[in-house]
């Protein structure tokens, strides 16, 4: 679970802001908090963060995907790493950007963070956080690292570190080097941590076509509680060699294409095909939706024939769902969540999502948005809805509404809102 991301000289983040997950003292809606015990800590399930354009969210969505692909992706032999930071003053450009995460990662919460520019990885630090303790693992400043007097003996990490270049953050190439030390907050970056832009297609649409997936059945029932107006969805087989595919990706998912592999492609219009190798041959499934007409028979529809609005619900659907079942720990960040969403839709999404939340929950999903409708105390706490601020100098900034003394969780806070009372909203000088 995300606990704190804090931020400094990112695109329009000039001054150092912080992002928390850790509820306040309010008890309204506390029955569904995350509670781990052993720090004493409740964490929220959801924030929502508003702002005019130009605020700041997609800039604080965007700060996320980078430390994530710097992370996970690396960076290739000198390489530039393509760090944005705030262009509005003389000085910023000269300073390093600067990141830091607070994580519970299983049953313990880690500190790491980094600064970078684009030559090199100027700092870099992963602290363990114990109940009453901390423990540094290793501090890294330029060329060099100290490490917790027990992983100092360990001539491999010290080795491991030699080996890393300037361009590289250690924790990624401890973990190539099969340092298991440090891959728990690695894999949280990889396999929990996942981000929709607006822009993009939700990728797991295979698992509509899926009728052992877990979330099979309940996907298609959502889709028709959603009045999308689709019946059924279904992976109709293709002929692989008829498909209009670049000739370059045909070749290469023929030699690179494993036996029992599955691969998601979604073509230039917004059809999606899933490619696996079954018996040596290369089988194409296409997903279609059928729509039931007047008399009772189900009408084939190509993906493309959809309107924009029921692809962003089958995008986003496998997301809800999947952060919505008791298992998950994953931590999805949505950026303009309600992008060709009628909001009814949007809130419907949410309300779902919100019910299956409780105490023993280690799921979280961030949303950025303009929907007024999701500013409702019935619907959110006050500590789970953001506002991005940008003031005269261009600068962002990020504030909760329970920061603020006069939004009281009787009030109705989307007036307030759109008088511009609470930051947030344009300034328009017409």
């Amino acid at each position: 679970m995300l606990i704190n991301f804090t931020l400094e000289n990112w695109r329009s983040f000039r001054k150092p802001a912080t992002f928390s997950m850790v509820a306040s003292r309010e008890k309204q809606h506390g029955e569904r908090l995350a509670r781990v015990e052993r720090y004493k800590l409740r964490l929220l399930p959801v924030a929502a963060i508003y702002g005019g354009n130009a605020s700041g969210k997609t800039n604080f969505f965007a700060a996320l995907n980078f430390a994530r692909n710097l992370i996970v992706r690396g960076t290739r032999p000198d390489e530039l790493i393509p760090v944005e930071t705030f262009r509005l003053d003389s000085e910023s450009g000269h300073k390093a950007t600067r990141f830091s995460f607070e994580l519970l990662v299983g049953d313990s919460i880690y500190e790491y963070g980094f600064a970078v520019n684009h030559e090199r990885i100027v700092e870099e630090r992963l602290v363990e956080v114990r109940p009453t303790t901390e423990k540094e693992l290793f501090v890294r400043n330029l060329d060099e690292i100290h490490f917790d007097p027990a992983l100092n003996k360990d001539q491999f990490l010290h080795f491991a570190f030699k080996g890393t270049r300037e361009n590289q953050l250690f924790l990624t190439n401890a973990v190539q080097q099969k340092v298991e030390t440090f891959k728990p907050v690695y894999d949280w970056f990889k396999d929990k941590l996942v981000l929709v832009a607006p822009d993009s297609r939700f990728e797991p649409f295979e698992q509509f076509l899926q009728e052992d997936s877990p979330l099979y059945s309940t996907m298609k029932k959502s889709l028709e509680l959603l009045d999308t107006g689709v019946a059924e969805l279904v992976g109709e087989e293709t002929s692989f060699d008829s498909l209009p595919l670049p000739e370059s990706l045909r070749s290469q998912l023929r030699s690179e294409l494993k036996e029992g592999q599955r691969l998601r492609i979604m073509s230039p219009d917004h059809e999606r095909f899933v490619f696996t190798r079954k018996d040596g041959e290369i089988v194409a499934k296409k997903l279609v939706t059928y729509h039931q007409n007047s008399g009772g028979e189900l009408v084939k529809f190509e993906m493309a024939q959809e309107s924009d609005g029921t692809q962003r619900v089958i995008d986003l659907l496998p997301a809800f769902l999947e952060v919505s079942a008791k298992s998950s720990a994953k931590v999805y960040v949505i950026d303009e969540v309600d992008r060709s969403l009628h909001t009814l839709l949007t809130r419907q999404l949410l309300q779902g999502y919100l019910e299956a939340c409780s105490p023993e929950n280690r799921s979280q999903l961030l949303l950025t948005t303009h929907d007024v409708l999701l500013m409702d105390q019935d619907l959110l706490r006050r500590d789970e809805m953001w506002i991005a601020e940008r003031d005269q100098e261009g600068g962002s900034s990020l504030l909760s509404f329970s920061e603020y003394r006069d939004v009281r969780n009787d009030k109705d806070i989307r007036k307030s809102y759109l008088q511009g009372r609470l930051g947030g909203v344009p300034r328009l000088l017409m």
